[in-house]
């Protein structure tokens, strides 16, 4: 049986709850002290408009050590999708062009800075006379503190495959 400690567990935090939104989410701080790392999902459904470069949502990824003082994310602290690249102010996802279909899976950006609370804001711009589905997690993940051994565990009734 594999040792916990060895084993990397994890913990979901909504950070966008799941809504019809046309504009600004209200942004849940997630406080990472005892996690060496995180991940943001997220997924949205059919453009509530047709994006562009004016009317548009931008997902804004901020970081602080004290969680009042928050600041984007820099290159260093992210590792986003392949071909993707961190936009000015923490920009993590752009919604610029049409969007005809929902997500069908999550869009998943890897946090490994070192700043301890993390915040996620769905930036709208422009004007949105109709909402757009979205919703996110961040996933904690690599715990500093797991369950160690299973002292009480014995293995002598199971069988060797």
């Amino acid at each position: 049986m594999a040792d916990y400690d060895s084993v990397s567990t994890c913990k979901s935090v909504v950070s966008i709850l799941p809504a019809v939104l046309a504009a600004d989410n209200t942004e849940i701080t997630v406080d990472t002290l005892n996690w060496r790392s995180a991940m943001v999902e997220m997924i949205v459904g059919i453009g509530g408009i047709t994006f562009d470069a004016t009317n548009k949502v931008e997902f804004k990824l901020t970081h602080s050590d004290d969680d009042t003082t928050y600041t984007a994310v820099e290159a260093d602290d992210v590792i986003l999708p392949f071909g993707e690249t961190l936009g000015t102010g923490g920009i993590i996802r752009s919604l610029v062009a049409e969007k005809a279909a929902a997500d069908t899976a999550a869009v998943q950006v890897g946090y490994v800075g070192k700043k301890r609370y993390l915040q996620l804001l769905a930036d709208f711009s422009g004007t949105h006379g109709a909402g757009t589905p979205i919703a996110a997690n961040i996933v904690l993940g690599h715990p500093l503190h797991a369950p160690g051994d299973q002292g009480n565990y014995d293995d002598s009734h199971s069988e060797s495959f």
